[in-house]
């Protein structure tokens, strides 16, 4: 896919609804060989239960470096422009951070704050399983955006299991938002928050992302964080 190409689409899509979604960036052959990928412990730096954490059902496992070649090209080839967006909307919030134009440079800043440890990951999910409402920060150094792909086809694969959204405004309620997502798409969003134009000004909203329960049969996802862990 040409990156450049979705730039402005994606763009569109996180000032206006707060996540963008890309259609049909994995073929179903990627989709395959990503779940296929799951059980080989090697590859992984760690399990994680949710139920043991109180994160919710189900499990997931972080790559270790080096990370799989279509991760890592994928990783590589949105964060110039998801950084560009970043920076427009750290200055439009007034946050002094900028991030680098490439991800080797922005991936040695974390490494000198400690955070060493590949992010990107593979979620299972079961029937019953789900993912409660959260951020994804593994330190003082976080990119605000990344990115989730479904690897399963809905309604074949598994039934429910939703990706969902919360964004909290100012002095109102949470609005809550369901991301529809077919086998192969990928979704960006932000990680805890991102400016909003009111009425009179422009505002900070924080945001929490997870997954409705799962019905039936079994959801894969890959997630792509771009800052590491400590």
């Amino acid at each position: 896919m040409n990156q450049a190409a979705c730039i402005p689409r994606i763009a569109e899509g996180l000032d206006r609804d707060g996540y963008a979604v890309l259609r049909s960036l994995l073929t179903v052959e990627d989709c395959r060989q990503l779940v296929d990928r799951y059980p080989d412990d090697g590859q992984f730096r760690s399990r994680v239960v949710m139920a043991r954490h109180g994160y919710g059902r189900g499990e997931y496992k972080y790559f270790d470096y080096p990370l799989p070649p279509l991760v890592a090209e994928f990783r590589a080839a949105f964060y110039p422009a998801l950084s560009d967006i970043a920076n427009r909307w750290n200055e439009a919030l007034g946050i002094d951070t900028r991030y680098p134009a490439d991800l080797t440079t922005f991936l040695d800043q974390c490494h000198a704050a400690g955070q060493v440890k590949a992010t990107p990951l593979l979620l299972k999910y079961g029937a019953e399983d789900y993912n409660c409402l959260h951020q994804d920060l593994y330190g003082e150094t976080v990119f605000p955006l990344q990115m989730a792909f479904l690897l399963s086809k809905p309604g074949e694969d598994f039934t429910g299991g939703e990706f969902v959204m919360t964004e909290q405004r100012p002095r109102m309620q949470s609005r809550a938002m369901v991301v529809p997502l077919q086998q192969g798409d990928a979704v960006i969003f932000p990680v805890r928050q991102r400016p909003v134009q009111g009425t009179k000004r422009l505002y900070r909203v924080n945001l929490r992302h997870g997954v409705s329960r799962v019905l039936s049969g079994h959801r894969h996802t890959l997630g792509i964080i771009f800052h590491d862990a400590q």
